[in-house]
């Protein structure tokens, strides 16, 4: 039985990451919500319900923001869902604290999820974009990600990768080292180049 709760913001390291929703148009195999109700030794992530722009900015600035590095939308599904909200949130943010990094970790199919070009909603409003490629080929992201789009969600993070770089000073593919062979993660480099990003390699999280 999945454990639901209202946790809006939770700590990992020295970031406050904020869960907005549950939405996701994939189903990673990976993902660490196959495996539990929180990540990093946070509360339940999974949403009663998804929290307001007033509730979030609340729970924010309840918090000693000048003890974060950075502020990161990243929950327990894919915030571009509430991109509109999210943009509202991170530019209020910056009014009171106009040095803070504000990130946010997509699977960068916000496109297709709202219907529109959304690279130019991410100007201003954040400082850092993690998108997960998580494999070089259109065929095997269905299989490692099921999206609902198919295979034109791996068309479209790769076209929304090259665009907001134009709006956002930090973009880079991500991929899961565990997931990928040696020749996966050159094809995945070779990707990040064309697009002309950086790509981070990052560890698979378990809890």
């Amino acid at each position: 039985m999945i454990e639901k709760a209202m946790t809006i913001t939770y700590e990992v390291e020295d970031g406050l990451y904020i869960n907005m929703t549950n939405r996701c148009s994939n189903a990673c195999t990976f993902c660490i919500r196959n495996n539990g109700s929180g990540a990093y030794g946070s509360d339940p992530l999974w949403l009663v319900r998804e929290p307001t722009v007033d509730e979030v900015l609340s729970a924010v600035f309840e918090k000693d923001l000048t003890k974060y590095k950075e502020i990161v939308f990243c929950g327990y599904g894919e915030p571009t869902y509430r991109l509109f909200d999210a943009r509202e949130i991170a530019l209020k943010i910056k009014e009171r604290y106009p040095n803070m990094r504000i990130r946010m970790n997509t699977n960068g199919q916000s496109d297709l999820i709202l219907g529109i070009k959304t690279a130019p909603l991410f100007e201003g409003a954040f400082d850092s974009l993690g998108i997960s490629l998580n494999t070089p080929d259109a065929t095997e992201y269905v299989k490692l990600c099921r999206p609902i789009y198919g295979e034109e969600a791996f068309d479209a993070l790769l076209r929304f990768a090259k665009e907001v770089k134009a709006f956002v000073p930090e973009v880079l593919l991500s991929v899961v080292r565990q997931t990928l062979t040696e020749e996966e993660l050159s094809a995945c480099a070779r990707l990040a180049k064309e697009a002309g990003v950086k790509l981070k390699i990052r560890e698979y999280i378990s809890e």
